[in-house]
């Protein structure tokens, strides 16, 4: 029986300050354990989690605190309404 490892866990962080960004940056990322910190981070803190494998791999390719790219806009949209919208349910509200 041949083993098959399993897929290395990726993860990125994202900050947005309207007032300061003229688009989201990456604050975080990282492989492995670093992945896993930064997904335990943001379960102790009650911050939604979206998982986009194609995304993912777009993100890891992007400098550390660089906004991202205008290609990637929409797709970040998306993951902003997506965590607008469980801020929400939770009755919390996003400043």
């Amino acid at each position: 029986m041949e083993m098959i490892p399993e897929e290395e866990k990726k993860a990125a962080a994202l900050k947005y300050d309207a007032e300061r960004d003229r688009a989201p940056r990456v604050i975080a990322k990282g492989r492995g354990h670093v992945a896993e910190h930064i997904l335990a981070t943001a379960q102790k803190n009650a911050i939604p989690v979206y998982k986009n494998k194609t995304l993912i791999n777009m993100l890891m390719a992007l400098e550390i605190d660089r906004e991202i790219p205008p290609e990637l806009y929409k797709a970040i949209a998306e993951v902003m309404a997506y965590v607008y919208k469980m801020d929400k349910s939770k009755g919390r509200n996003l400043r």
